[in-house]
């Protein structure tokens, strides 16, 4: 057990040293975290609308703020490239990321042509309907997503590292919000970057 705490520990440090400078990133971070919760607590009631939740919401604010705020050029406070981080980075990097929200994107496109999506869902009577069905296919990604990197790590790393990394994913919602819940705040004051320098939280 506490080989797999200090794993995790030195996974999610990494993440935010090497992927949480900015401000706006933070900020959405919160954002992204409190859509998670909410989906998290419809689970198990509503798997669709807490799928679309995640996705649309949760996940859009998330990944744009990767995408578009944090620096891509060298990191100077980790003496590290940006391409270092992304070769290193135990999860879903920038690139894996971009082809995973492609997916995304284009995941709703078999219902066009076949609207049970090959026997698996109702056929949708009302916009309603397809929203839900919809919400069922991204529920669906998301899973396959994390068995997805989860298997892959088990390969190319060990058995702990691809458990630790979901058990991370999964609790990262929690983690955010009291890592990052006082950037909403310094982003107010103007402050685009964290200004001190990151430390190692629990260290």
């Amino acid at each position: 057990m506490a080989s797999f705490l200090e794993a995790l520990r030195i996974q999610r440090w990494d993440d935010h040293r090497y992927y949480h400078h900015n401000r706006v990133n933070q900020s959405l971070h919160v954002v992204s975290a409190i859509s998670f919760l909410v989906a998290y607590a419809l689970a198990f009631k509503d798997p669709a609308t807490s799928a679309l939740i995640g996705w649309l919401v949760a996940m859009t604010s998330r990944q744009a703020g990767h995408l578009f705020f944090e620096p891509k050029g060298y990191d100077h406070v980790n003496d590290a490239t940006h391409e270092y981080k992304e070769e290193i980075k135990v999860g879903y990097n920038l690139q894996r990321k971009i082809v995973l929200l492609s997916i995304w994107a284009l995941s709703p496109l078999p219902l066009y042509f076949d609207p049970t999506l090959f026997g698996l869902l109702s056929p949708h009577q009302t916009t309603g309907d397809l929203i839900r069905n919809v919400g069922w296919i991204w529920l669906w990604l998301a899973l396959a997503g994390l068995l997805f990197r989860m298997v892959q790590l088990f390969f190319l790393r060990d058995v702990q590292t691809g458990i630790v990394w979901v058990t991370k994913i999964l609790t990262d919602p929690f983690h955010d919000i009291k890592l990052y819940h006082k950037a909403p705040l310094a982003l107010l004051q103007g402050e685009l970057v964290e200004e001190h320098e990151p430390h190692e939280h629990g260290a």
